[in-house]
């Protein structure tokens, strides 16, 4: 599959159900090898982690290497392996959906939520979209056209939280520059964590 798919033009691809980084190893490679005989830049791969030995070992997976930008949840082949059924607040997976943005975020990449299964609910995939944000998704998979609209609504930042961004920069660069740690916003304390949480905000904008 990988020989028909990378073509110039693919800035990156998912490989479903990645258990082990031994996996990512030979996908590497054999992306290497089809990058330098058709002359290509380096193409990112996402994994998704559908399986119990996915989740477990997705930190491993999640800090392979450079090539790694982003991994994916995925609920239904998790839930086989657990031996339970969908609903949609999914609480099998659970624990797998919390641990995922986790090991993301400790190995320095995005994690993207799952997917939701009822086309006709948008309320729900928009509910579900912010519980995932909450848990520190960055953007979520979607299985028909109908579903982005409300995705990307949920994970763009909105005008308050621009604003937001774009103050507390300001406010804390002009601290950092007088030696202080921390500061103000609104009443409130800020400090390099806040920065860097700004920061990285009004990076998805531009």
């Amino acid at each position: 599959d990988l020989k028909e798919i990378v073509q110039k033009g693919i800035d990156g691809i998912v490989i479903p159900k990645v258990n082990n980084t031994s996996e990512l190893k030979k996908i590497q490679k054999l992306l290497s090898n089809l990058e330098k005989s058709k002359k290509l830049k380096p193409i990112q791969i996402i994994p998704s982690i559908e399986s119990a030995e996915g989740v477990v070992n997705s930190y491993q997976i999640a800090s392979f290497g450079k090539r790694v930008t982003a991994i994916v949840f995925g609920i239904f082949d998790l839930l086989n392996d657990l031996g339970v059924e969908y609903t949609k607040d999914a609480p099998g997976g659970k624990y797998s959906r919390y641990k995922i943005p986790v090991d993301a975020a400790a190995a320095g990449i995005s994690a993207i939520d799952g997917i939701w299964q009822d086309l006709n609910d948008l309320k729900g995939l928009k509910k579900d979209c912010n519980f995932g944000k909450s848990l520190g998704y960055s953007g979520k998979s979607v299985i028909h056209p109908d579903q982005i609209p409300t995705v990307h609504k949920s994970f763009y930042p909105n005008k308050t939280e621009i604003s937001w961004a774009k103050k507390v920069c300001k406010v804390y660069l002009e601290s950092s520059k007088k030696g202080k740690g921390a500061t103000t916003v609104d009443g409130k304390m800020i400090d390099e964590v806040h920065y860097k949480q700004a920061k990285a905000l009004l990076e998805i904008i531009e």
